[in-house]
């Protein structure tokens, strides 16, 4: 029953705070998701990153070990999931990145904050940056069909990844005031993704439900699988290796409709995909968080 109490405790404020953002859109209510998922992306998130890798309290040898299972896990799951759409003979371009990206910004940063603290919340920022780069490098080129990788370069995450990695290499502190700042702007990053979570899921028209449940459900199995056999290849502590699952557990992000509408891709198809998901994950992520803690 304690059990139960905890994982209900951790993940009820994620979902609570997405059923406002559905809430509000089903009332009629203006949202302008693009100013809102610009303001968390460009200040938001970049200033959560690099405070949490700056003030981090964990080893360098665990850092570097966690970074390199979630490289080593993202590469495994996109020769996997390659290897299965073309099986199944689906496109490639509108099915990969959903597969292998999932929403560990908008849902797994707070869950390991509520799950593992401080702690879990900083282990989490590393597999969010290493995804991020993987996202707006591979992931980008990918959906848009080729292209210049060099353009992840601009995104304000990947410099606050750098920046913050740098810091944590030296020892260097900003000063108090701006630090207190910093802080303050990464505290806008997770209710307001959550938020704008559950206002893009009301908002997408979706198709294609059978197939969207199936692979679903298959990402999951696979990401887990993926996750503990890293998480165990590179001998991550407990908190790490739990806060590794969860991260790659999570359902299909917004992000990547968006980028599929962005760059001609079956975006239907993806919003499905993000929607089966996401409502899997309601029942999902509870019993993973059972399962690790």
């Amino acid at each position: 029953m304690n059990l139960v109490l905890t994982v209900a405790e951790i993940a009820a404020p994620v979902f609570i705070l997405a059923g406002i953002g559905f809430t509000w859109v089903k009332l009629g209510i203006e949202y302008r998701i693009r100013f809102v998922t610009q303001l968390a992306m460009t200040l938001g998130v970049p200033c959560l990153i690099f405070t949490a890798l700056m003030q981090t309290e964990i080893r360098p040898e665990a850092l570097a070990a966690i970074s390199l299972a979630t490289l080593a896990a993202y590469v495994v799951l996109t020769l996997l999931f390659c290897g299965l759409l073309k099986v199944r003979n689906l496109d490639q371009r509108t099915f990969l990145s959903p597969l292998v990206f999932g929403n560990t910004g908008n849902l797994g940063l707070p869950l390991a904050l509520f799950a593992f603290g401080e702690t879990g919340l900083e282990y989490a920022v590393v597999v969010f940056a290493v995804m991020a780069i993987y996202f707006f490098s591979f992931g980008t080129w990918h959906v848009a069909g080729g292209g210049s990788i060099l353009k992840m370069v601009r995104e304000p995450i990947v410099g606050a990844t750098a920046l913050g990695g740098l810091f944590l290499w030296q020892g260097w502190k900003t000063p108090v005031f701006l630090t207190n700042t910093l802080e303050l702007v990464g505290q806008l990053a997770i209710p307001l993704m959550l938020i704008t979570l559950g206002v893009a899921i009301a908002r997408l028209d979706v198709r294609g439900l059978g197939r969207s449940a199936w692979m679903s459900l298959l990402k999951a199995v696979i990401c887990v699988a993926v996750a503990m056999a890293c998480a165990r290849a590179f001998e991550l502590d407990p908190v790490a290796e739990a806060v590794l699952i969860l991260q790659l557990a999570t359902p299909v992000a917004v992000t990547s409709y968006l980028l599929a509408e962005k760059y001609g891709a079956d975006a239907d198809a993806v919003a499905g995909l993000v929607v089966i998901s996401t409502l899997i994950s309601v029942a999902l992520l509870p019993l993973i968080l059972a399962f690790v803690i």
